[in-house]
C-alpha cells in the first residue's frame, strides 16, 4: 500500500517556523514528507533538515519522496529522543521543530496496522512495529480496571466501564484478536440510543487504546522541554494535535514555559529565580480553514500552537 498522507495546516505550519534558508530544522513527525517538501523547498545550499519517525514505513516513503535532496537526514525513533538523536548527529542546536502528533491516513487506512475501527484487522496500532507490545495486549491482558482506566482518560467515553466490563467477559471463552470483533464488543457495551447519535461508537475506545499503546500523551510534555532547549536563540517550535487531550498538554505547557514562575502572587517581585524560556506566539491555537476541512474532512480537529525561544540573558 502506497504511503499517502495529506499535510493538515501546511502553509501556516511553514509560515510560523520563519524559516531561514541556511538554518537546520527537524520534523519530528516526518510521516508522508508534506510538511518536509515544503521546508526544503525554502532551505538554501547550507540549510538541513532533520527528518525523525519511528513508523519505517513512514521513512521509507519519505526517502523516496524527498529523493531529489541531498540535506537531509533521516532518523528512526521516537521524537521524545530528541535529544540523543541530535547528540549522535553533533548537532548543538537547531532553529525550528515540527511535531504533528495525528495519526495519518496511511496507518489509519491500511488494515494490516489494526489502527481503524471502520476495517477488519488484526489488533496492533503500533505506530514503531519493532516494538512487542500492541493493542492485542492490552485488549487482552489489562484488567477491568485498566481498561476503565485508560478508555475513560484517553478516550473520555462515558461508558467506559461498561465498554471495559464487556471486553473482559468476552475475551473469557477466546481471545480478542481483531478490529471488528472488539468493534462489535464496544457496540454492544453501548446503549443502542447512543449509537444512533454522535461519531462512530468505537472512535473514543480506539484513541484510547492506541495512545496507550503508543505512549502519547506520556512523552509530550518532557519531549516539548527538551525541544526548546534544543532550540537556537529566536528558534520556533510548531506543533499540531489533534484532540483535547493533546491539546491541553500543548497548551499548558507552552504557558509554564513562558511563565515559570512559581512565587505566589502577592510577591512584589520574583524571587524563585526561574526565568521564561519562550514566548507563546499562538494565544489561541490555529485551526484549518473552511476550505481544507472540506477537501481534508480529517483535519477537523487539528490544531496548531508556535512557540519562540527567548533569547536568554
Amino acid at each position: 500500500m502506497e504511503f499517502k498522507h495529506v499535510s493538515v495546516l501546511l502553509n501556516e505550519c511553514i509560515d510560523n517556523l520563519n524559516i531561514n534558508p541556511d538554518g537546520i530544522y527537524i520534523d519530528c513527525t516526518l510521516g508522508g514528507a508534506g510538511h518536509s517538501s515544503e521546508i526544503l523547498k525554502k532551505l538554501g545550499s547550507k540549510g538541513k533538515l532533520i527528518g525523525i519517525d519511528q513508523d519505517e514505513d513512514a521513512l521509507k516513503a519519505a526517502k523516496e519522496r524527498l529523493k531529489e535532496y541531498t540535506n537531509v537526514i533521516y532518523v528512526h525513533s521516537n521524537f521524545y529522543d530528541i535529544k540523543n538523536v541530535l547528540k549522535d548527529l553533533n548537532i548543538e542546536k537547531v532553529d525550528g521543530i515540527l511535531m504533528d502528533l495525528g495519526v495519518s491516513s496511511y496507518q489509519l487506512d491500511n488494515e494490516d496496522r489494526g489502527f481503524s475501527y471502520m476495517q477488519d484487522a488484526p489488533l496492533d496500532m503500533r505506530m514503531d512495529r519493532s516494538r512487542g507490545f500492541s493493542a492485542y495486549d492490552i485488549v487482552n491482558g489489562y484488567s477491568k480496571e485498566d481498561l476503565y482506566r485508560i478508555i475513560r482518560e484517553y478516550g473520555e467515553e462515558k461508558f467506559a466501564k461498561r465498554i471495559a466490563d464487556f471486553i473482559v467477559k468476552d475475551r473469557e471463552e477466546n481471545p480478542i484478536e481483531t478490529t471488528g470483533r472488539l468493534v462489535e464488543v464496544i457496540k454492544r457495551a453501548i446503549p443502542a440510543k447512543a449509537r444512533r447519535e454522535g461519531p462512530h461508537p468505537a472512535k473514543r475506545t480506539f484513541q484510547a487504546i492506541r495512545i496507550e499503546v503508543n505512549n502519547e500523551l506520556n512523552i509530550i510534555g518532557k519531549t516539548i522541554e527538551d525541544a526548546v532547549e534544543c532550540l537556537n536563540d529566536n528558534g520556533r517550535i510548531a506543533i499540531i494535535t489533534f484532540h483535547s487531550l493533546e491539546d491541553r498538554i500543548v497548551k499548558n505547557k507552552f504557558r509554564d514555559l513562558a511563565n515559570p514562575c512559581t512565587c505566589p502572587r502577592e510577591f512584589p517581585i520574583c524571587v524563585c529565580g526561574k526565568k521564561p524560556s519562550v514566548r507563546v506566539l499562538t494565544r489561541k491555537p490555529i485551526d484549518p480553514s473552511k476550505d481544507e476541512i472540506e477537501i481534508n474532512p480529517r483535519s477537523r480537529s487539528a490544531k496548531l500552537r508556535v512557540a519562540e525561544k527567548l533569547v536568554l540573558k
